[in-house]
């Protein structure tokens, strides 16, 4: 019963996914973006193969709360992406996320420009603001 959470970019979308106790997050290996019915088609395979009963996907805010053209692009992937899984898709702040990866993929010795892992690593820290808030 494993939690997905997805950074979707116009390259590259980011992927994490819970324990099943859904107490930490996991970065995967991103999916490309383009063409989306094959990127649709992969997210499906990962909620199938790894039992996910839940979407998270990164609502992009400005730092003072509004809503711009990354979080128009946003809804409209989750819109496209209802019509092709099954499970419930909600959004969560994403706010600072790839900052907070950068940061983290730093503090383990990797190279903070590696695009690809910094992606699905903004995946995991969303997922895990999600799981923690839940608890709270």
């Amino acid at each position: 019963m494993r939690i997905l959470a997805l950074d979707p970019g116009s390259v590259r979308v980011g992927v994490a996914i819970s324990d099943e106790l859904r107490i930490l997050a996991t970065p995967l290996d991103y999916i490309p973006a383009e063409p989306f019915a094959g990127c649709a088609r992969r997210i499906a395979d990962v909620i199938r193969e790894r039992e996910v009963v839940q979407v998270i996907v990164g609502m992009p805010r400005n730092m003072d709360g509004s809503y711009g053209e990354a979080a128009q692009r946003s809804r409209a992937f989750v819109s496209a992406l209802r019509d092709v899984v099954q499970v419930p898709i909600r959004t969560w702040d994403e706010r600072l996320t790839t900052v907070q990866a950068r940061r983290a993929l730093r503090e383990t010795g990797s190279k903070g420009g590696d695009r690809e892992r910094i992606d699905s690593a903004a995946a995991a820290v969303l997922l895990q603001g999600y799981l923690d808030a839940q608890v709270s």
